[in-house]
């Protein structure tokens, strides 16, 4: 390191680190750092040479981590970048580029450095770190304390108060496209004492840095700066990329360019595969997104301790529109953006965990942008993304399949929405395998895919709050089906018929049981129809839901779906069995009596009928049915609500996301947030 290149191997040994990591104090204003900043440093680009890395640095940060306490050379570094962020905007302007490298070149120490504290020391022995001043013999009885922090304050809040200032206040431009990279690895790392150290973020004294104080004040700029760069989706510049072009820039600066991305480079590597498309990818936004989910997702319920990016985010408007903010009428800081922009980027990444995260969460906190979202003309960019998740949902991990369920109920919630959908029609699904349907509404879309993720759930995961959600959406929309596509209508009896043949099992089950009960019945027998009674519950409560899906379709539109219709009658046994059941008894009446009324029509027709003389004739029935021969139920309408203490199931999700997605190593060994594998 130094002036000239290093390779991984040669770290331990570098001359310039091991007097940094020494007791050797080394003053912010000595030459040395000069040196310590001019390196080249040629890396690989995966996850095993980053853990290599980390690997032969760890003595050097562990030396640092004793010897601080004499030197204070962790301080020295830190005040060593605080002068130079101080200039960085004037040197952007300018375009100093070996500034701006020599800039970046001490946050990545000094973010490496502290990652070593965070994943190896407790936050008490880390403020230690921070607060480390060094130490002189003063030649009479031992030692004395030199004064370097010229009013500076705290020494970790002035580090994270100046990576938000620098974001805030730098333009990204390509040469400080690394620069705001680097501080985004930053600030992740010194958050994810979360991770290793798991306590209330309210306790931490590194999350109320973050929330009060100086750095809460640029807590609106903040949000607006990494909101825009997410909806920017700004690739790495091409110059960053490529060690060996003679493009933009040339000479010496080229060379500070290249060493500068590839230096950059340690830190990303999360374990994901490189793919050939690499180089497109657009790192700026994904570490904006995923600190925007960790700022947002902690400190959420203290009182007395509010969260200032929260309530920006979840309050911001849209800079392009007219209409007044449904915000609540106190004061919130908070900053406008391009909505139609942050919509359009939202539907385009769906595909990634952190961007539907960040769509419920908008969803379901900023009414602003829910209102925009439901006023869209365009919502297939919205629901498809989504259905292909549901749709793909072997290959998705289950918090990625919540999140989009509830974004679907959340929906499903607007009327407005759940007629639009079947307003939107759709041609050739080529995702859709199951049946070629060469035309469907979105609506029709939407009620399959969940059908197949209700089926899917109740052979693979069997988990209830899962079917909960679908069932909930499907009977949020079923007033307002609209002419159900045959297999829409197909398979949503067949769900029933599954249901139904799988009630008949369990109540065999039990019976034989009964009949095999005996006084000297084993434990493990009595758990298993312990455990088919709850199950018989909880599938009575889904049939009952399915049977009033399907009569709230009947009551409110059956003039506008004569293919159910026709798919009830052409398998009307299946409801044979629930006419004597008491749970589904009443229900079934209103299906038994739109059942009689509209075979009565076909008796009055010739009996080989075509489909399609079968469906005129159910049309022309519906027109003449009068609903008021059926009983009225209540309406179905679900709202979503989340759990009372949402930190417990977020914080974690948030931070896993962070773990596989941020591209930075993290120890999975010291993990005790959650597991690693999940």
């Amino acid at each position: 390191m130094g002036a000239n290149s290093s390779s991984i191997s040669e770290l331990p040994s570098n001359e310039y680190l091991r007097k940094l990591c020494s007791t050797e104090t080394v003053t912010k204003n000595d030459p040395f750092w000069n040196q310590l900043l001019s390196f080249t440093f040629q890396v690989p680009y995966n996850s095993a040479d980053s853990r290599l890395l980390e690997e032969s640095t760890s003595a050097i940060c562990k030396n640092l981590a004793i010897n601080n306490f004499h030197s204070g050379n962790f301080g020295s570094l830190i005040r060593v970048f605080l002068i130079r962020a101080r200039e960085l905007k004037a040197s952007s302007q300018c375009e100093d580029n070996i500034f701006t490298w020599q800039t970046y070149n001490a946050l990545f120490i000094l973010r490496n450095i502290s990652k070593y504290f965070i994943e190896n020391l407790s936050e008490e022995l880390l403020m230690e770190q921070f607060g480390a001043l060094p130490k002189l013999a003063d030649g009479k009885d031992g030692w004395c304390f030199v004064d370097e922090t010229d009013a500076t304050g705290n020494l970790c809040e002035e580090l994270i108060n100046s990576l938000i200032e620098l974001l805030v206040d730098v333009p990204v431009l390509n040469f400080t496209y690394a620069l705001h990279l680097e501080a985004l690895n930053t600030l992740l790392i010194l958050l994810s004492s979360q991770m290793f150290h798991p306590q209330p973020a309210h306790e931490s004294a590194l999350y109320r840095y973050f929330m009060q104080g100086r750095c809460s004040i640029h807590a609106c700029l903040l949000m607006k700066t990494l909101v825009q760069n997410f909806i920017t989706q700004e690739k790495c510049p091409p110059e960053m990329l490529d060690n060996n072009r003679g493009g933009a820039l040339s000479g010496f600066t080229a060379a500070v360019a290249s060493s500068l991305w590839t230096v950059m480079t340690l830190g990303l590597a999360g374990g994901a595969k490189k793919s050939t498309d690499d180089k497109e990818h657009t790192l700026l936004a994904n570490q904006s997104l995923l600190i925007i989910l960790v700022l947002t997702n902690h400190c959420t319920t203290e009182r007395g301790l509010s969260n200032p990016y929260r309530q920006a985010l979840f309050s911001c408007t849209n800079s392009q529109g007219n209409a007044e903010s449904t915000s609540p009428t106190e004061a919130v800081a908070t900053f406008k953006i391009d909505f139609t922009k942050l919509y359009n980027t939202l539907c385009h990444n769906l595909k990634d965990d952190q961007t539907t995260l960040s769509l419920y969460l908008l969803l379901h906190q900023n009414m602003n942008i829910k209102a925009f979202i439901m006023s869209r003309t365009n919502l297939d960019q919205l629901v498809m993304p989504i259905l292909q998740i549901l749709y793909h949902a072997e290959d998705k991990n289950s918090h990625h399949i919540y999140m989009a369920l509830i974004i679907l109920l959340i929906l499903s919630e607007d009327e407005v929405f759940n007629k639009a959908v079947h307003e939107i029609l759709l041609k050739n699904i080529v995702w859709f395998k199951e049946r070629t349907i060469s035309e469907i509404t979105l609506g029709g879309l939407l009620v399959l895919v969940v059908i197949r993720t209700i089926q899917y759930n109740m052979t693979r995961m069997r988990d209830k709050y899962l079917h909960t959600n679908c069932l909930a959406a499907l009977a949020n929309m079923s007033s307002q089906f609209y002419d159900l596509h045959p297999y829409v209508t197909q398979r949503l009896v067949s769900l029933l018929s599954m249901l139904s043949k799988r009630h008949t099992k369990l109540i065999e089950c039990l019976k034989n049981t009964a009949t095999q009960a005996s006084s000297q019945e084993s434990g493990s027998e009595a758990e298993a129809e312990h455990d088919n009674v709850q199950d018989l519950a909880v599938l009575e409560e889904v049939i009952r839901m399915v049977l009033e899906i399907i009569n709230s379709c009947l009551a409110s539109s059956i003039h506008h779906n004569p293919n159910l219709i026709y798919t009830l009658m052409y398998q009307k046994d299946v409801f044979i069995q629930f006419r004597t059941h008491p749970t589904f008894q009443d229900i079934i009446q209103n299906i038994d009596t739109v059942l009689a009324f509209f075979s009565a029509q076909l008796e009055k027709h010739d009996k080989n009928l075509s489909v399609h003389a079968v469906l005129d004739i159910i049309k022309q029935g519906a027109r003449q049915f009068k609903r008021e021969r059926l009983k009225k139920f209540p309406e179905l309408k679900f709202r979503y609500v989340e759990e009372d203490q949402p930190e417990e199931f977020f914080i974690p999700y948030v931070w896993s996301l962070v773990y596989h997605a941020s591209n930075l190593y993290f120890n999975p060994s010291r993990i005790q947030l959650f597991s690693v594998n999940t």
